[in-house]
């Protein structure tokens, strides 16, 4: 009888021919079937995918891909599997078969994305679907469809449940939790290898070979979980991710970037031919949206961030829980196109305080969106008292980092301005007042 070791791939993590390197100084094992699904040219795609971006014009050497990304999720993914082949309540719920689909669906799980992903996808606009629902026009139908057909004996409908859907059997939901839930192999992969691109140290400082070691079920045996051994481990993670959000993603400069970004596409988004642009690669699509945009607005916002000369947006003013908590409160969360509108409406009250014209698209709002960031929410084992508690109530650090408003104090409601305009507008002695009725106008 054939067991989760036995999988090639799983079988083929200490084999010293048949691997490929990835940073930092990893060997990914590549079976035949893995090749072929690398080789396809939707996969390749993501080869000239980046990972973070925008992110690239603060932290100049965070310039690694999807595909990279990619390559180190399904190799998390095969020490996930060889560490709960071990966990005997996980081995009689999950098969060989389940643990292919599961390796198939790591390998492919950022299938979907286009470049700018999520900064788009956070605009949350009608005609923007999901990567998740994007991807499934490469899963379900083509080459990726046959090779896991003919190769990996998966079809492919059961991927896209996977990655997707609510999962419905008991093996689906621990294979789900997996993919994407507290420890995961998306995060746990993405916290590390962003850190060590962006030359920061700040998501590498958990002990990963620990977490992965003290890896097994929850009380429900429906999710994972982690034995008390991996208790450090994973409050090192949560503080990771919590420092990684704080300095790099929600960075002032990246969000600057992001902000300009967001509002050139969404001056464009109506009238884009969204299928085709998202099936592009980063530089043609860059193109695309240029040409697009012309010498209008958008224009002027791409030519900054993508143009011979680059020229991000100047912080104006921030608010956070801390920070001017009225003005705060009054703009995180709010739907983007109401957040474009009132920039809007401070454009106007800024040009009549400044007494010079002040452009709508000069100043930016960037916000937390409305979709809050998932908790950090695991269980621990303590084998001595053979009990389940949740991790935050055992840990003051997860308690206070992943469940105390995390948004609130790391996603800063922000007033971005064009550079010509920045010194101006800081001297206006009036300005919360300026822009508490630019917020009036909104409501």
């Amino acid at each position: 009888m054939s067991t989760l070791l036995d999988i090639p791939e799983v079988a083929g993590l200490d084999a010293r021919n048949g691997v490929v390197r990835i940073p930092p100084d990893l060997d990914v094992p590549l079976s035949p079937r893995v090749r072929q699904l690398l080789d396809t040219a939707e996969f390749r795609r993501l080869a000239h995918i980046s990972q973070l971006g925008l992110v690239a014009l603060v932290y100049p050497a965070a310039l690694h891909t999807r595909f990279e990304h990619s390559l180190g999720v399904f190799r998390l993914a095969l020490l996930f599997l060889r560490r709960l082949a071990h966990d005997e309540r996980f081995a009689k719920v999950v098969g060989p078969e389940d643990g292919e689909r599961f390796l198939a669906a790591a390998l492919l799980h950022d299938l979907g994305h286009w470049p700018f992903c999520h900064p788009i996808e956070d605009l949350h606009l009608a005609r923007v679907p999901s990567h998740e629902l994007f991807a499934n026009s490469y899963l379900l139908e083509g080459e990726i469809a046959d090779v896991l057909r003919e190769e990996w004996n998966v079809h492919p409908r059961d991927v896209v449940t996977l990655l997707s859907e609510k999962p419905r059997d008991p093996a689906s939901k621990i294979l789900s939790s997996m993919l994407s839930g507290p420890v995961d192999i998306d995060k746990m992969d993405y916290l590390f290898r962003d850190s060590l691109h962006a030359g920061v140290p700040y998501g590498r400082n958990f002990d990963q070979p620990r977490l992965i070691g003290s890896l097994c079920l929850n009380e429900a045996g429906d999710a994972l979980a982690i034995t008390e051994k991996g208790k450090t481990a994973a409050e090192m993670m949560v503080f990771a991710r919590y420092v990684m959000f704080s300095e790099v993603y929600w960075h002032h400069g990246v969000r600057a970037a992001t902000a300009m970004f967001q509002r050139a596409f969404y001056l464009l988004h109506g009238s884009l031919e969204l299928d085709a642009l998202f099936r592009l690669a980063e530089q043609p699509m860059i193109a695309a949206l240029a040409a697009a945009a012309g010498d209008g607005p958008a224009g002027e916002l791409l030519a900054g961030l993508f143009g011979p000369t680059r020229r991000l947006y100047k912080r104006l003013a921030q608010f956070s829980f801390l920070e001017d908590r009225p003005l705060y409160q009054r703009l995180a969360g709010r739907p983007y196109p109401w957040l474009a509108a009132c920039a809007e409406h401070f454009a106007a009250v800024a040009s009549t305080a400044l007494g010079r014209f002040v452009a709508p698209h000069e100043v930016l709002f960037d916000a937390p969106p409305v979709q809050r960031e998932v908790q950090f929410d695991v269980e621990i084992h303590y084998s001595k008292e053979n009990r389940h508690y949740p991790l935050d109530h055992v840990s003051p650090v997860v308690r206070t980092l992943a469940r105390d408003q995390f948004d609130d104090y790391v996603k800063r409601v922000r007033v971005f301005v064009h550079p010509r305009l920045a010194d101006s507008m800081r001297g206006l002695a009036n300005l919360p007042d300026l822009l508490g009725q630019a917020i009036d106008r909104m409501e």
